[in-house]
């Protein structure tokens, strides 16, 4: 048990049973069908900005809060209030009763962060990559096994949407109890660093890092020592850009995430589409898993043709979406739908990866977050702007529409950028071949003639 192993199996097992979701595809059909009687108005421009505002409103304090109590507490915590936002939607009733289930979902949503945080205070650095991309391959195979198995029992008519919800509970059940037997961490990144020690158990053997932790620094100075990590971090201006694009698209991933299946329903309005739902999700998964993996092996400079990867293929992405949003082929948008998922875990794995390379694994933790806060804040505009029944409460293919705008916009901007870059490197390239090179015969003292 004082092994990586132990602890890695169990929380992959947790990935496992917490992310099979069979019902996830079907859940617009299943919000406006018989069984919960909501129309498709109420569900876009009513229920799901709740999600939105509630994961902006937890998200800063569950992030410090997982780090202050060391990760399981939080981990099981999830655990509960995913069983939690399932059993609300499975036996509650109306607009208001979904909204909260979307605040319990939200709580669930930003608690995801102890998932991976856990890995790094129980395992040895040595075999923290390793652990970690078993967890997410296990989370990845959760999901899409999940979109398979709703398939299945949707086509084949094996169970109904509320007998799903039940099966779900019960592999949530599982995994609740599973991380019960999950070993305590005894250190975090940032609150709790002080009580890792070498070996020998020395003051004086301790690394530099951690020695004002033992000289009793407090939680004040710990967020301190966040704050000028996040200057520091961002004052370099290719993370700064990387960082950029990261919060910008995955705000309108998510955005296109949260309301794909909205668009699916009114392209094709009958039942019958539903049939393919989870096989589309399944396929993007494994599609976007693939493409990720891939750039592992790619011999590219990014930090030279990054910028120009990003807003080529963000310009990709958004014809994509223009594609989903003015087709009225139903495989046509599916198949946009793919490639947009895909080309989102490309570039999103490339910029983990630039980013990751140039600073410390605490660094990269608190990146991770604040770019993720700062693509939640412009989702949070966009919905109250866009979509909320409050502000302009548009229509899905106006919202589509302006989801290819924004990244449209994305596209040029950092395409321009990108060939600005690489046009500035080959002149420097070529500034510094002249300055190099030595001087010519016909400009030396010493030429033919003059030795003559």
């Amino acid at each position: 048990m004082a092994g990586w192993g132990y602890p890695t199996t169990l929380l992959c097992m947790y990935g496992f049973f917490s992310t099979v979701k069979p019902l996830e595809p079907f859940l617009i059909p299943y919000l406006t069908g018989p069984d919960k009687n909501l129309t498709v108005e109420q569900v876009t421009n009513e229920i799901f900005p709740v999600w939105t505002y509630s994961y902006l409103a937890v998200l800063v304090p569950i992030f410090l809060l997982t780090d202050w109590l060391r990760y399981k507490p939080v981990v099981v915590f999830q655990c509960i209030n995913l069983f939690v936002t399932t059993s609300m939607l499975l036996w509650l009733q109306g607009v208001a009763a979904q909204q909260a289930m979307q605040f319990a979902y939200a709580v669930v949503t930003a608690s995801e962060v102890a998932y991976f945080s856990y890995i790094y205070s129980i395992v040895d650095l040595k075999h923290y990559r390793k652990a970690t991309s078993y967890c997410r391959s296990v989370q990845l195979l959760g999901y899409t096994m999940g979109s398979v198995l709703g398939q299945l029992l949707v086509s084949f008519k094996i169970m109904s949407y509320n007998n799903i919800l039940v099966l779900t509970l019960v592999l949530i059940s599982i995994a609740l109890v599973t991380s019960l037997f999950l070993p305590m961490p005894q250190r975090s990144m940032f609150f709790h660093r002080s009580q890792e020690r070498h070996k020998t158990g020395n003051v004086e053997e301790m690394d530099a890092q951690e020695f004002p932790e033992a000289l009793g620094r407090g939680d004040i100075q710990v967020l301190i020592q966040l704050w000028r990590d996040f200057l520091q971090c961002y004052s370099s201006r290719e993370l700064l850009y990387w960082s950029v694009w990261w919060a910008l698209a995955t705000c309108g991933y998510n955005q296109t995430i949260n309301y794909v299946q909205v668009l699916w329903q009114h392209i094709e309005p009958s039942q019958n589409f539903t049939v393919y739902n989870g096989g589309v999700e399944a396929v993007s998964n494994l599609f976007g898993a693939a493409t990720a993996y891939g750039i592992g092996f790619t011999q590219v400079d990014w930090a030279q043709w990054g910028e120009l990867a990003l807003g080529s293929f963000s310009g990709l992405g958004a014809a994509a979406l223009f594609t989903m949003t003015f087709t009225a082929n139903i495989w046509a948008c599916y198949a946009g739908y793919i490639v947009f998922k895909c080309l989102y875990m490309l570039l999103i794995t490339i910029a983990m990866f630039q980013i990751a390379t140039e600073i410390s694994m605490e660094r990269y933790a608190l990146i991770f977050g604040v770019n993720n806060f700062g693509a939640l804040v412009l989702q949070t505009i966009i919905t109250a702007v866009v979509v909320d029944g409050r502000g302009l409460g548009l229509g899905i293919i106006p919202q589509f529409t302006i989801y290819g705008s924004y990244f449209s916009a994305i596209a040029v901007i950092f395409f321009l950028r990108g060939v600005y870059m690489i046009m500035r490197g080959r002149q420097s390239h070529r500034d510094s071949t002249t300055a190099e090179e030595p001087p010519s015969l016909k400009d030396s003292d010493t030429g033919p003639e003059q030795r003559l």
